[in-house]
């Protein structure tokens, strides 16, 4: 998708066959399980699902482009990445211009491969962007620390 591209419920545009966009974004959702540089565009799009519109076809149709021109960008698990987890996390300040709530983004890796990544709409909506950003950090540090500890629990008990 484009940067900075706001998609909303569009009105005033024509509809598409939504089977047709079911389809297409069904399968996209299928895809971000190896290819975690479009789970944020893929949450996006899958909103639109019960009303999609030209708009949002024209963007689900430049996430296929971009798989196209990407083929190599593939999570690949290398022996000599580490063991070390690594977490990155992010957050959209009032990022739904429908319900005006934030979405957190987050990637963990081990060594240098993704092994969890998530992008989701937060439960309530932020009074500001740090409050936005806290709550990520939240996400992202919970998730970590289970990680983490599944980790510590298989070297104990192998």
């Amino acid at each position: 998708m484009e940067q900075n591209l706001k998609l909303d419920k569009q009105d005033n545009e024509a509809r598409v066959d939504e089977s047709q966009y079911r389809r297409l974004v069904g399968r996209l959702l299928y895809l971000q399980a190896t290819r975690p540089d479009i789970t944020y565009a893929v949450n996006i799009l899958s909103q639109f699902v019960g009303d999609s519109k030209v708009s949002h076809l024209e963007a689900a149709n430049r996430v296929l482009r971009y798989l196209k021109a990407t083929p190599g960008q593939c999570i690949l698990l290398t022996k000599d990445g580490g063991i070390n987890i690594t977490a990155y996390c992010d957050s959209d300040w009032l990022g739904c211009p429908i319900t005006r709530r934030s979405r957190t983004c987050y990637l963990l890796l081990l060594g240098s491969a993704p092994i969890s990544w998530k992008s989701k709409k937060q439960s309530a909506v932020s009074r500001s962007s740090a409050e936005a950003e806290y709550r990520a950090m939240a996400s992202t540090t919970t998730r970590k620390s289970l990680n983490s500890y599944g980790n510590l629990a298989r070297k104990c008990n192998p």
